[in-house]
């Protein structure tokens, strides 16, 4: 998904505030340092944008264990139901985006 498909599909949803963006920013603590790596430029590139939206998706795919979560960044999986909704695509295809670059 592009860039701009992604944020109009999101358009609906608030921006999130500073407060919401700490708290997303603790709960996507890992103990895998490859997924940290991607969430770091997942933050760096898109925190100014994020929206509600966006938290929920990336909420739903931080209760994975650090290694499915990898799988889902590396492409070796795709999500299955019951993450397999838009947010979840969206997020992650904002995740693959940024992260790849840092893992390789």
């Amino acid at each position: 998904m592009g860039e701009i498909s992604t944020f109009a599909s999101a358009a609906a949803s608030p921006l999130l505030d500073e407060r919401a963006l700490s708290r997303l920013h603790w709960r996507c603590r890992r103990g895998l340092l490859e997924n940290d790596l991607f969430i770091e430029q997942f933050f760096a590139r898109y925190e100014p944008q994020l929206t509600q939206r966006h938290a929920d998706g990336l909420m739903a795919l931080m209760d994975l264990a650090d290694n499915d979560l990898l799988d889902l960044l590396l492409r070796r999986r795709e999500p299955q139901a019951p993450l397999d909704t838009q947010e979840v695509h969206e997020v992650l295809g904002m995740l693959r985006q940024g992260g790849s670059a840092a893992v390789q």
